[in-house]
C-alpha cells in the first residue's frame, strides 16, 4: 500500500495484488513503534493516523543486574518525538483510505504467479516472508509475547528497553497504557502461555523492576523471532521490500521503519524513468540501500547477541557502553538520529 502511494507521488502508476480479502488486511493485531522518519514518510503519503498515535518523548535503556543506563530525549535531538506508537491496524486503515482517494487499483484475493509478472515493467514483492531458498537466516530461539498493560503511574511518553539474561523487554506508550513486547526463550513459551494474569504480571514485574507497578494485562499473543534476509533485494524486473526482503528481531523496532525507507528510496530512484524495471536503475537502488539495510540488520543482531550474553566481562563492557552514551551527547545523538532517520542521518 505504501509503495503504491509513494510511486504515485513520484509519477509512476502501480496496482496492488493481495492474496487476502481487503478487509482482512486491516485486522493486524501488532503494535508498531515508528520512528519520526517513518512518521514523515507516512505524512508525505497522506496516511498518517495522527489521532491514534502516541508520541515517544524519551527512551530509557538499561540492563538488569548490571550498571549503566542511558536516557535519550526528543528535545535534545531537535525533534517533537523520537518515535510514535500506533496499532498496525490504524496504519493499514489510513493507507487504505489514501489508496481509495488516489484511485489506485487494488485486486484482492489475487495471487501473482511467475507468468503474470511478464505483463509489468517491475514487480515488487512487499509482503510475506523471505523466500527460504534466497534467505540467510538465524534462529534466536525466542518468541515475542505481546499485550497491553495498565500501570499505577502514567507513562509520561517514556519508552523503556530493558535487557535481561532471559531476553529484552520493551514497554511502549500507547494511549493511556503500555504496549509490552516480552521476549522469552522457546523452552519456556508454553509455561508463559499457561500463566494467568496475576502470574504473568508478577513475571513482568520481576523482569522489569520497580520503576513501574503493573496492574492489569490484556490477552497475550506470541510470535517466533529470528533473522531472515535476502542479501540481494533486486532481480530481473523484480524487487523485494519489507518482510519479503528482511525480517528482523523487534528489539530495536527497525523492521517496518526500514521497510518505509526502502519504499521511499525506491520510488525516488525510479522517478522519471522511462523503464522502471531497467537493470541499471534497480542495481543503483540496491547499492544505495546497502548501508541502511546492513546497518539495521547488523545493529539488531548485535543487540540480541551482545546483550544476551551473560559473560561477566561482556556485561561490564555493555554497562560501559551505556554509560558512555549517557555522558557523551555526540555519541548519544549519533545513535538516536541513526535510529530515527536511518543511514541518511550519517554525516
Amino acid at each position: 500500500m505504501a509503495l503504491a502511494l509513494a510511486l504515485r507521488l513520484h509519477g509512476l502508476e502501480a496496482e496492488i495484488f493481495e492474496a487476502r480479502e481487503r478487509d482482512a488486511v486491516r485486522k493486524d493485531a501488532r503494535v508498531l513503534a515508528l520512528s519520526e522518519g517513518a512518521r514523515q514518510i507516512l505524512g508525505w503519503l497522506g496516511a498518517w493516523p495522527a489521532k491514534a498515535a502516541t508520541a515517544i518523548r524519551s527512551i530509557h535503556v538499561s540492563q538488569r543486574s548490571g550498571f549503566g543506563r542511558t536516557l535519550i530525549r526528543a528535545e535534545e535531538q531537535g525533534v517533537a518525538a523520537l518515535g510514535w506508537v500506533v496499532a498496525a491496524s490504524e496504519v493499514v486503515a489510513a493507507l487504505d483510505k489514501a489508496l481509495s482517494r488516489a484511485g489506485i487499483p487494488y485486486r484482492e484475493r489475487t495471487k501473482v504467479g511467475a507468468g503474470d509478472t511478464a505483463n509489468f515493467a517491475l514487480t515488487a514483492y512487499a509482503e510475506g516472508m523471505v523466500d527460504a531458498e534466497a534467505a540467510r537466516r538465524r534462529d534466536y530461539g525466542q518468541h515475542a509475547v505481546l499485550c497491553n498493560v495498565e500501570t499505577a503511574e502514567p507513562h509520561h511518553n517514556v519508552a523503556w528497553e530493558r535487557f535481561t539474561d532471559e531476553g529484552p523487554l520493551a514497554l511502549l506508550p500507547l494511549g493511556d497504557r503500555y504496549s509490552v513486547v516480552l521476549t522469552c526463550k522457546d523452552e519456556i513459551l508454553e509455561w508463559v502461555r499457561a500463566l494467568d494474569d496475576e502470574e504473568f504480571l508478577a513475571l513482568l514485574q520481576r523482569r522489569f523492576g520497580t520503576r513501574h507497578r503493573f496492574l492489569t494485562a490484556t490477552a497475550r499473543v506470541a510470535y517466533p523471532l529470528g533473522l531472515r534476509y535476502r542479501p540481494h533485494p533486486v532481480g530481473a524486473r523484480q524487487v523485494w521490500l519489507g518482510n519479503a526482503a528482511q525480517t528482523l528481531h523487534p528489539v530495536a523496532g527497525q523492521g517496518f521503519n526500514l521497510a518505509l525507507r526502502d519504499i521511499w528510496e525506491l520510488a525516488t530512484s525510479l522517478c522519471g524513468a522511462d523503464d522502471p524495471g531497467a537493470p541499471e536503475l534497480l542495481a543503483a537502488y540496491a547499492r544505495g540501500r546497502v548501508a541502511d539495510r546492513s546497518g539495521a540488520i547488523g545493529f539488531t543482531d548485535l543487540l540480541i547477541h551482545g546483550f544476551g550474553n551473560e559473560f561477566g566481562p561482556l556485561r561490564t563492557l555493555r554497562g560501559a557502553g551505556l554509560l558512555a552514551m549517557d555522558i557523551l551527547p555526540p555519541l548519544r545523538g549519533f545513535v538516536a538520529r541513526r535510529m530515527i532517520f536511518g543511514a541518511r542521518a550519517w554525516p
